[in-house]
């Protein structure tokens, strides 16, 4: 796999008009720094073809239970699917957050639990497995009646569906992400596993994920050139350095978490609409700018291909 230059982020972006910590200026000096060392692998792919999906998540089950019912019903062991409309209560999720020690370069909020559970906007959710469970890594953004964040990593297990969630999405009858420890960031992430399909009757595709420090447009290119895929669409989502935006403020935190609101590849050249929260809450929605959006963790994306 070809390795891509990482991306670092200088310390003379422009301050937000929010109020910045003095641990958000210390963060901009330099690069996000890992505990372990860098992988060989900075892109790692799995070619697969890919079943299209569509369901409803029922009232009274949860959002993991009940996103994996809807991919075992279409003969899938994992994908992505897109979770809109309906709501959750209870609901809770985590956002994005500076580490506590020196063991992780970034971290996780405290719980949060709006009161009266949360209205669902949009999400994106990543099925796959952990220790041999059903595990779903998941990020969007709702509304609630509560003065908290409105985006943020969802807790799946923990949140019952309250009315009707139409999902779509697309799935792989025999590949799948995998939670993993990872020993360079020292989290468990999500690898993709399993095996390829050869099933021409299916969409085809690939499961993608991006280390740190590559440019995430750049990555995408790269990962779909190697595999000679010119047009696609591309699904997914993870964590950016100090998001960069064509049409929108840019994100000057370093910690953030991300979601795909659009992505394609158009001969070759990726165009990538996101939505991005940092530690203050802060969102920003807009087209990417290429060569400015550096993975901080990771990315998990799902690349479908499409006739050229």
């Amino acid at each position: 796999m070809t390795d891509i230059a990482p991306v670092d982020i200088a310390a003379s972006e422009p301050a937000e008009n929010h109020t910045q910590t003095a641990a958000t200026d210390a963060y901009l000096t330099h690069i996000i720094r890992h505990p372990g060392p860098a992988a060989t692998d900075r892109i790692q792919i799995l070619r697969t073809g890919l079943v299209p999906l569509e369901g409803t998540l029922k009232v009274g089950e949860d959002l993991t239970s009940g996103l994996h019912r809807i991919f075992a019903d279409a003969g899938c062991r994992g994908g992505v699917a897109m979770l809109k409309g309906g709501a959750c209560a209870p609901f809770q999720f985590v956002g994005p957050s500076f580490p506590t020690d020196d063991t992780h370069a970034a971290w996780y909020s405290e719980t949060r639990i709006p009161e009266a559970g949360a209205r669902i906007v949009g999400a994106t959710a990543i099925i796959g497995w952990r220790d041999g469970e059903a595990f779903v890594h998941c990020h969007g953004h709702w509304q609630t009646q509560d003065h908290l964040p409105s985006m943020g990593h969802v807790l799946t297990s923990e949140c019952r569906v309250a009315e009707p969630i139409a999902i779509s999405g697309f799935g792989s009858p025999t590949a799948w992400f995998e939670s993993l420890p990872d020993a360079e960031t020292n989290f468990t992430l999500y690898t993709p596993a399993g095996s390829a399909h050869a099933d021409e009757s299916l969409g085809a595709g690939m499961l993608l994920r991006i280390r740190p420090h590559q440019d995430l447009c750049h990555a995408i290119e790269t990962a779909c050139r190697e595999q000679g895929i010119t047009q696609a669409r591309i699904f997914g989502l993870g964590s950016v350095i100090s998001p960069d935006f064509e049409d929108a403020p840019r994100i000057t935190c370093p910690i953030t978490e991300i979601v795909l609101e659009q992505g394609v590849l158009v001969d070759g050249m990726a165009h990538i609409h996101m939505r991005a929260v940092d530690v203050h809450g802060t969102m920003r929605s807009g087209k990417i700018r290429r060569g400015g959006n550096p993975v901080c963790v990771t990315a998990e994306l799902l690349v479908l291909t499409q006739p050229a």
